[in-house]
């Protein structure tokens, strides 16, 4: 009986395993946006995210996305990934990213890196093989950059040999579709790329989890606060519409949900302030 039991527990966590989406938002620090069939809606920590999807950070934003094997992604400002493979098994987990614009972080889980996997990142025409390490790229006009932080990968161009870059701070370069020889970079510079994709305290960031809210606007009726709803979406801020009930009275509340401080949620109140009809945003939790 205890063997049956055991192997039941096992099946069902084996199951819920495999339901698992392949990849969630962990975190936005706004404005940004999931673009899927041609239609953009805002993201919000915990959105589910599949093939074909796109990834599209605005200014000063940044994305962090996690996947189900363990590693995490993350996007800077004014960016486009797009998800061309992904996908969750028991057998095995495959990713093929694609960085269309912007700067990039592939970390990958260290309890993770001994699983069965097939991840690749591409950046314009240069392909990253991602074997269980931290590497760090961006791609801007004609000119892509990738850096290793952690492990060894191997880069290479369309047509060209791949080279493997297995040392800290080892660098890919190519200027206007021509590979330039593999370099170093020095730290603080390392640092300042880093920087680029990093969501730090004291941005208005949002992150799975969080507790407090900011409300933008509360009215007895639903289209007396959809112009600020809708116009926040649009923006690339995953506004919702909350109705509310108390004894017979109803209202409605535009709010954005899911930060993790009640100060991460006082500075997006506070840059929001006077913008899409918004006068006294309220921070509750």
């Amino acid at each position: 009986m205890k063997k049956l039991l055991l192997g039941l527990i096992l099946a069902i966590a084996a199951l819920q395993a495999f339901a698992q989406a392949a990849a969630r938002v962990e975190g936005v620090q706004m404005p940004a946006w999931r673009e899927r069939d041609g239609k953009r809606m805002p993201l919000v920590p915990g959105m589910e995210l599949r093939r074909g999807d796109r990834i599209i950070s605005g200014q000063d934003a940044r994305v962090v996305l996690k996947l189900s094997e363990g590693g995490l992604v993350k996007l800077g400002e004014n960016g486009t990934l797009r998800l061309a493979e992904i996908e969750a098994s028991r057998e095995l987990f495959n990713a093929a990213l694609e960085i269309l614009e912007g700067a990039f972080r592939f970390t990958s889980d260290v309890a993770a890196r001994a699983r069965k996997r097939d991840v690749s990142v591409q950046v314009d025409k240069v392909t990253i093989g991602i074997r269980g390490t931290d590497v760090w790229g961006r791609s801007r006009a004609e000119r892509q950059i990738v850096c290793l932080l952690e492990g060894a990968v191997e880069v290479g161009a369309e047509g060209e040999t791949p080279v493997t870059l297995d040392q800290a701070r080892q660098f890919y370069r190519r200027e206007k579709g021509v590979t330039q020889p593999v370099g170093f970079v020095e730290a603080p510079q390392l640092q300042h790329w880093s920087e680029e994709t990093e969501i730090g305290a004291g941005n208005g960031a949002l992150a799975r989890g969080g507790r407090f809210s900011v409300e933008f606007a509360v009215a007895d009726k639903e289209r007396a606060v959809r112009r600020a709803w809708e116009e926040l979406r649009e923006a690339g801020y995953p506004a919702e519409i909350q109705r509310r009930k108390d004894g017979d009275k109803v209202s409605f509340a535009v709010r954005i949900r899911h930060f993790p401080t009640r100060e991460e949620a006082q500075l997006a109140a506070d840059r929001l302030a006077g913008r899409f009809g918004i006068k006294e945003p309220v921070v509750t939790q």
